[in-house]
């Protein structure tokens, strides 16, 4: 009898121990920003953490954006104010009943003030400047958390041609004259209807179109947010 339990007790000790190996191999979810940590503390949601199947890759914080600079050293996370998140929440759900092979994909949300001065200080002067809010003058919609830059992309993570890139600079990003564009052969008509979708869900969930930026997305305008919203510092 002694035998039998010492060796069920050696057994449930191996298993103990076998648990705890597998547990330890997991991998720890990465540490938070110190930028996310405040976003956290105001009250602002991770949109990962709010719908994983959106993806999220934040522009600004590699060099592949329309100033050739990593701006965002710190912010790795994604963040919107409750208000658009819901709105976000609601065009992914549109876009899984339309497009269940397709999810949105998220370039840029959030962004405080201070990360915002450090992009206006590296276009300053140059012929970009004038696609970047100058914080002097109250920043720009993601100064808010109120705005997301967004497009559409396959469940394996590729995005679907749209025409331009995100962060195009220039008249290829204006969505007032796509047809013509798509006319001329500046544009394919694939790159149009996968525009037209996404301005569909987004206007459908109840986000305003920027008419220069065919990837901008605002919740409310400047002077909306200016009286309903606090500018994250």
């Amino acid at each position: 009898m002694c035998t039998q339990t010492q060796q069920h007790q050696e057994a449930t000790s191996d298993t103990i121990s076998e648990a705890l190996e597998i547990v330890s191999q997991v991998p720890l979810p990465p540490e938070k920003s110190t930028i996310a940590k405040q976003l956290d503390s105001l009250g602002y949601l991770n949109i990962a953490e709010q719908d994983s199947t959106i993806m999220v890759s934040l522009m600004y914080a590699r060099a592949d954006n329309f100033t050739g600079k990593v701006l965002y050293t710190e912010l790795q996370e994604a963040y919107l104010h409750p208000d658009a998140m819901q709105c976000l929440l609601k065009a992914q759900k549109l876009l899984k009943e339309r497009r269940p092979d397709l999810t949105l994909a998220v370039f840029d949300a959030a962004r405080p003030m201070r990360v915002q001065q450090v992009m206006w200080n590296a276009v300053k002067g140059t012929s970009k400047q004038n696609y970047v809010s100058n914080p002097a003058h109250g920043g720009g919609m993601h100064n808010y958390g109120v705005a997301v830059d967004i497009t559409l992309a396959t469940l394996e993570g590729d995005t679907l041609p749209m025409g331009t890139k995100i962060d195009h600079l220039g008249k290829e990003a204006n969505i007032s004259n796509e047809t013509t564009m798509v006319r001329q052969g500046k544009m394919t008509q694939e790159a149009l209807d996968n525009r037209r979708l996404l301005r569909e869900v987004m206007k459908e969930a109840g986000f305003k179109t920027l008419p220069s930026e065919w990837w901008h997305f605002n919740l409310v305008s400047r002077n909306e947010a200016r009286q309903r919203y606090k500018v994250i510092d």
